[in-house]
């Protein structure tokens, strides 16, 4: 078989257009299935190359290989038209390192009349700081796909933009990997290296257990807590601008600024309330009580 053609059905524009009005449950699919395919297409090229490098036939890798492309594109076109009927997707779309399929997988996955502060999205995120270890019995709090979307693919969005001259987010994960660095070197992680010797499973051979090993992170561990708080400043925006297009209201202060002294107020980009659009009609706001644990301390370095 050395003739196959692609032969995905490519969507109408009747479809397409129809994608405007997905349900929130047929977008987290799409989104699901987007990645799916975007990871079968990545996996089937590296068979490719390795076929290539043998010096065997692959051309039926070659036409799978195309089929997943045709239908990652077909389905990123649909969630483009999913976010863009939505104003605070439009608006996540105007920062760099947010496409069509995050801001559809953002819209689709975040129920605003239930988060009445940005914590309540970190938690769903799985960002809040609760342990993952759960004991029997204890229900999980956080959505693993979200958090694939958003600690992941939306951190780790940012961090290949930071060198964007129109990045936004990326500079604070650069900020923040700078901090968590110099708080590395001074030895005040010291404890958590402490704990995760001892609670983990970790090869003596490794290069993380030689950094657990001497009373410090890992790089990995660093990048991770860089990324993890640029994204939450990020949720931070996105909470605010969607509260306030939902409600009409501006969204309740992060509690460590609110009820803890700190000083940095970062507002969102992009968003001006005289001008951003208003649902109509307006919703009720969430009445729960803003809870310290769902609103976690968003400290930056501190103010010289």
């Amino acid at each position: 078989m050395t003739n196959l053609e692609p032969s995905v059905v490519r969507m109408s524009r009747d479809i397409r257009a129809a994608a405007a009005s997905l349900s929130d449950t047929e977008a987290r699919y799409f989104v699901d299935t987007y990645y799916q395919h975007q990871e079968a297409r990545i996996r089937e090229q590296h068979r490719i190359r390795q076929q290539e490098q043998s010096g065997e036939p692959h051309a039926t890798l070659v036409w799978l290989k195309e089929q997943y492309s045709i239908l990652e594109q077909q389905i990123k076109g649909a969630l483009s038209r999913y976010a863009e009927a939505h104003p605070v997707g439009r608006w996540a779309q105007q920062i760099p390192g947010i496409g069509p399929v995050i801001a559809a997988g953002l819209l689709a996955n975040i129920d605003i009349t239930r988060c009445p502060t940005a914590g309540s999205i970190w938690k769903f995120a799985g960002l809040d700081g609760t342990p993952k270890k759960l004991e029997k019995g204890v229900k999980r709090t956080w959505s693993t796909p979200f958090k694939t979307l958003c600690a992941y693919k939306i951190g780790e969005s940012f961090v290949k933009v930071k060198g964007n001259p129109n990045d936004i987010y990326g500079k604070f994960y650069e900020s923040r990997k700078k901090y968590e660095q110099e708080k590395n070197e001074a030895g005040e992680y010291a404890e958590q290296a402490r704990m995760k010797l001892e609670n983990f499973r970790i090869g003596k051979e490794t290069e993380a257990y030689k950094w657990y090993s001497q009373g410090k992170l890992p790089p990995a561990h660093i990048h991770a807590r860089a990324r993890r708080y640029a994204v939450k400043i990020f949720l931070s925006h996105l909470h605010e601008v969607w509260y306030w297009h939902a409600f009409g209201q501006p969204a309740p202060r992060p509690y460590a600024i609110a009820h803890l002294g700190h000083a940095h107020d970062i507002k969102p980009p992009f968003f001006d309330p005289a001008t951003f659009p208003l649902r109509d009609p307006l919703l009720p706001p969430p009445r729960k009580e803003i809870e310290p644990e769902m609103a976690e301390d968003l400290e930056m370095e501190p103010a010289e």
